[in-house]
C-alpha cells in the first residue's frame, strides 16, 4: 500500500537560520517557520492563528539556506515530516516533529495589499533551489520548548482534536 509524507509550506522565518556541523562533517541548518491562517465564524467574528514548524535542512542546502535567509524573510519549504525521540536528562522521552527540507525558494510578496496573496520568487539574488536527495544523517537531538495554542479553531474542534 502506497503512503505519502509531503509537506509545503510558505511562511516567514520567525528567527535567522542556525549553521552546524555534524562530528561526521555533514551541514546542516534549522530554522523556525510560521504560517497564518484567517477564518471567518458563523458568527462573523474574524479569527486568526499562526502555526510554528521547526524546519532542518541538510548538506548544500543548509549552506544556501544559511547564506540567503533571514528573520522575516517569505519562504516557500517543500519537504517531509520526521520526527524523531531521545531521552532526556531527566530520563522522560522527548519527541520532537521537524519538516525535513527538500526544496526551498526565498519569495517575496508581489505588492503592499494584504488582501493580495500572490508569491513571486525573489528576483534580487539568483533563484536558490536546490533538490536534496532522500538520505538523512543522524544529528544529536536538541530540546527546544514547544509552541503552544490556547485558541480553538473551527476544523481542530470538527475533527476532534
Amino acid at each position: 500500500m502506497r503512503s505519502v509524507n509531503k509537506v509545503i509550506l510558505i511562511g516567514n522565518l520567525t528567527r535567522d537560520p542556525e549553521l552546524r556541523e555534524t562530528p561526521n562533517g555533514q551541514k546542516v541548518t534549522t530554522f523556525g517557520l510560521a504560517t497564518n491562517r484567517a477564518w471567518t465564524t458563523q458568527g462573523g467574528d474574524k479569527k486568526q492563528s499562526a502555526e510554528f514548524h521547526e524546519c532542518v535542512a541538510w548538506a548544500n542546502l543548509a549552506e544556501i539556506s544559511d547564506k540567503f535567509l533571514k528573520k522575516g524573510n517569505l519562504v516557500y519549504v517543500e519537504g517531509y515530516l520526521k520526527t524523531r525521540s531521545w531521552e532526556a536528562e531527566d530520563g522522560a522521552k522527548r519527541f520532537k516533529t521537524e519538516v525535513v527540507v527538500q526544496d526551498m525558494i526565498k519569495l517575496e510578496k508581489r505588492s503592499d495589499n494584504e488582501e493580495d496573496d500572490e508569491y513571486l520568487p525573489n528576483t534580487d539574488e539568483a533563484e536558490k533551489t536546490v533538490e536534496e536527495p532522500a538520505e538523512e544523517p543522524v544529528e544529536e537531538p536538541a530540546e527546544t520548548p514547544s509552541e503552544d495554542s490556547t485558541d480553538e479553531n473551527p476544523i481542530d474542534k470538527d475533527l476532534g482534536l
